[in-house]
């Protein structure tokens, strides 16, 4: 979930754990857009000197809703390289509890760089940075890792890349981090969750953690989804669905998470 100092969002972080509460969720971990350094794609994050207002902002909410919600403090940051340094003291400046890493092939500045015109190559460049990211260290969960689809759907051709994917998931299998499962997928311009089922599926069969988010940029989306990204997860062949506190992967069988939370139809957002 984000907040207003990504500027393409709105609420703060106890109008989300609010909802995330009705929803049946124990504690919210907020994840907004990192600063990046010298400007790169600051017309959608955070800048560096309002780092600290984003933790302030997350404290101040934690402390309101003590006894009730936890809100503790996370973050999404883009991997693009070269910027690993900046990245790694980023991670280092606050006790986060969950580090998002994302590939934002959207961005002016990575379309800039990497982008040739050729939409084939460019798929293949942004499932090779997932890995790499994956590979850094830095993050805990790779999020939305599918997300290219969005940008060129007509040319998207999942049988045609699906081998690529599974050298990059190979490499993410190994490297030991989690992947995302992003209910947000399902308002995107190819409208399922990110990843599609077929990705979900080679990813359950190499072992590799799934967390689920609702990439929430308003308050009624903190957690929206949720029962049927669960479902999905055991369909494909997941028995758990794992989260993070402090950085430390925990479990949670995927029966016990369904029991947790109250169906859609019973939320009054």
């Amino acid at each position: 979930m984000h907040t207003p100092l990504c500027k393409h969002a709105s609420g703060l972080p106890g109008e989300y754990a609010g909802v995330a509460e009705r929803r049946g969720l124990r504690g919210v971990i907020v994840t907004c857009h990192s600063p990046m350094p010298g400007g790169y794609s600051a017309e959608v994050r955070m800048a560096p000197e309002q780092f600290p207002t984003y933790l302030s902002m997350i404290e101040a909410a934690a402390d309101e809703w003590s006894g009730r919600m936890e809100i503790l403090p996370g973050l999404e940051s883009d991997y693009v390289p070269g910027m690993e340094g900046w990245i790694s003291e980023l991670h280092q400046s606050a006790e986060f509890h969950h580090v998002l890493g994302s590939v934002h092939p959207q961005v002016r500045e990575y379309r800039e760089r990497f982008y040739n015109g050729n939409d084939w190559e460019y798929q293949l460049t942004y499932f090779r940075h997932l890995a790499e990211a994956a590979e850094t260290g830095l993050f805990d969960t790779l999020a939305h890792p599918d997300l290219i689809k969005n940008e060129f759907p007509k040319a998207w051709d999942l049988e045609l890349v699906m081998p690529h994917i599974c050298d990059a998931l190979d490499r993410i299998a190994a490297s030991g981090c989690a992947m995302e499962l992003n209910t947000s997928g399902l308002m995107k311009r190819i409208p399922e969750m990110n990843p599609g089922r077929e990705i979900l599926g080679e990813i359950c069969s190499r072992g590799i953690p799934v967390v689920i988010g609702a990439d929430a940029h308003i308050p009624t989306r903190a957690g929206d989804r949720y029962i049927e990204a669960l479902e999905i997860l055991r369909e494909v062949g997941f028995s758990h669905v794992s989260g993070f506190r402090e950085r430390i992967r925990f479990d949670v069988p995927i029966s016990g998470a369904v029991a947790s939370l109250r169906p859609e139809a019973l939320v009054n957002v």
